[in-house]
């Protein structure tokens, strides 16, 4: 009776802690953005819209970006403030040349961002989880370097 209680307590415990680790659902591809391609990591999740100019303009800065952090730590990650889903979000996102993730499944509830009443807005969460900066308005690669390695120098 003892050893099939610690096997049952281990099963749960081990189902606790997947489930800390959830998938962050489809990207604009309709591909599974599993946990760990984004969790450790520092992110940059920029908001943006097909009708909002300087998230428009903002694109390239962010591909560059997104360019610039490959396989360093820093992934960014869009999400479209309409809530497009499919082939909406995948035709808007090709229409704008967005060459990084974008995430069909608004993570704010999740990493607790506060809304966003203005567009384009830019969030930092750190690689624990922890909204860092938020930035309101077109953002730049460079600006954004500066405050990613700002942050991550705090860290040290």
């Amino acid at each position: 009776m003892g050893r099939r209680m610690g096997v049952v307590l281990a099963l749960a415990a081990g189902l606790a802690l997947a489930g800390c680790s959830e998938d962050w659902g489809l990207d604009q591809h309709g591909r599974p953005v599993a946990a760990e391609q984004l969790e450790g990591q520092w992110l940059v999740i920029n908001y943006w819209a097909e009708w909002c100019s300087p998230c428009r303009g903002e694109i390239a800065q962010l591909n560059a970006l997104a360019e610039q952090y490959r396989g360093r730590g820093v992934r960014v990650v869009g999400v479209n403030f309409d809530g497009l889903q499919g082939a909406e979000l995948a035709r808007a996102s090709e229409a704008l040349g967005i060459r990084f993730g974008v995430l069909a499944q608004d993570p704010a509830e999740r990493l607790q961002l506060p809304p966003g009443e203005v567009l384009p807005v830019t969030y930092i969460i750190d690689a624990q989880g922890r909204l860092r900066e938020r930035l309101l308005g077109e953002q730049t690669a460079a600006g954004l370097t500066a405050r990613l390695r700002a942050l991550r120098r705090e860290e040290s």
